[in-house]
């Protein structure tokens, strides 16, 4: 009986829900609103769950066409799958890592000159599940694990974003909005490469930069997964076809045509990656609200931080010049990493390098036009393969494989961490 109930304690889904129960109750929302409310952030999590569960099989099935068709140890920079993966071992550590990120960044709001209230709430959960396995991967008990974690997510939600306020300031022309995006040092890094093109910014304006039509389709996220993981599909394919290993696709595909079947997991990946950012968007909706409503009734002063896409009306231009840089930047990342002979090599992923590339991209345009949204991007690109094969061993070991989180808030101050860490092992 006890060992049942400990189990259900344990359920991520109950835990979100309670979450989302209680921040209902402080609310003073009716008893309908309060069911519905809480019932509604139960199965967004469960579906969340069954996106994941059909990603995972298909990120399987792609490193082992990439493994045999190369020789190497090929892994996705998607966030949601590595995200997938954590919940689905650590989905408590995590949740609890989550919910105290959020209340510690509105006490950081509320004691510290940083006022930045954090509203990307699926970023706090995948910088979450990065802190809750540094952690966990150095043996630390439960409650460190849950307690640190969340002291530092919820420092970082307020910190991060006001590092690159002075450029947020620049691009919006107002000081009200800061960027809920943990890539805030990659932007902020970006602003500063923006600057030393800033004596040709007249000459090198991104609004006057006419970019093909054909990069428009990449504002869809979906679309651009799915074409990116076809793509990948038959590459791998292909590998596996010129080595000879052409029966390994045959009998993966099983009653499928083996040349048809890399389309057919490609758009597989993007059905599930669909059901999974619903529900992660369900769940995460209910939760955000509670604890926006608890900062504007408690805490004055505080700023939002928005999602990236908040700001990409204010120079869709350097959007897309900011894609394009951070994909040629994470490829020739990739091609360091194979002619080094790196044991894992790292693949860009087309979702990060249009959503974390194309924002640096206008962050990079503030100062320096297109120059400076280049290449920008181009070093942010880089930055999204390099830097998770700094923590991507630890998160092996623990059976997160696969999938890596891209991002550089997450890497470097996930990497400082475990360095710390390993001096007290």
């Amino acid at each position: 009986m006890l060992d049942a109930l400990l189990g259900q304690v344990r359920n991520t889904s109950l835990i979100v829900g309670l979450v989302a129960f209680i921040g209902l109750l402080l609310q003073k929302k009716s008893v309908n609103d309060i069911i519905s409310g809480t019932t509604k952030t139960i199965l967004g999590f469960m579906i969340f769950n069954i996106g994941s569960t059909a990603i995972s099989g298909v990120v399987t099935n792609f490193s082992t066409l990439f493994n045999t068709g190369f020789g190497i140890s090929g892994v996705t920079t998607q966030v949601e799958v590595a995200t997938a993966l954590a919940l689905s071992t650590y989905g408590t550590e995590v949740a609890l890592v989550f919910v105290l990120g959020f209340i510690f960044n509105l006490l950081f709001a509320k004691f510290t000159p940083f006022k930045a209230i954090f509203l990307t709430g699926q970023h706090l959960l995948y910088f979450a599940c990065v802190l809750a396995l540094v952690f966990i991967s150095h043996n630390l008990p439960f409650a460190v694990v849950v307690i640190a974690g969340g002291i530092i997510l919820g420092f970082c939600s307020a910190a991060l974003p006001t590092l690159a306020q002075p450029f947020m300031n620049k691009i919006t022309g107002s000081d009200s909005l800061a960027i809920g995006h943990f890539n805030a040092i990659g932007y902020t890094i970006s602003g500063y490469i923006g600057k030393l093109f800033k004596k040709s910014k007249e000459k090198s304006d991104s609004s006057t930069v006419k970019m093909p039509k054909f990069f428009d389709l990449f504002r869809d996220f979906v679309f651009s997964v799915a074409l990116f993981m076809v793509v990948l599909f038959y590459v791998a394919t292909i590998a596996c076809a010129v080595t000879g290993n052409v029966e390994v696709v045959k009998k993966m595909s099983g009653n499928d045509i083996w040349f048809i079947y890399p389309l057919l997991q490609g758009l597989q990946f993007a059905a599930g990656m669909s059901v999974l950012i619903y529900g992660v968007r369900q769940f995460i909706a209910e939760i955000t609200a509670a604890f926006v409503a608890i900062s504007e009734k408690y805490i004055p002063n505080s700023k939002p931080a928005v999602d990236c896409p908040a700001i990409f009306p204010f120079a869709p231009t350097a959007v897309v010049i900011g894609f394009v840089g951070s994909l040629l930047g994470g490829l020739f990342g990739m091609i360091m990493m194979i002619l080094f002979k790196s044991s894992v090599i790292m693949i860009p992923a087309a979702g990060i390098c249009f959503f974390s590339g194309g924002t640096a991209g206008v962050f990079g345009d503030a100062y320096g036009g297109w120059k400076g949204a280049l290449v920008g991007s181009f070093v942010i690109g880089i930055g999204l393969v390099v830097l998770p094969l700094f923590l991507y061993p630890a998160f092996a070991n623990l059976g997160i494989a696969g999938a890596s989180f891209p991002n550089i808030d997450y890497n470097i101050v996930g990497t400082f961490i475990d360095k710390i860490l390993s001096i007290f092992r």
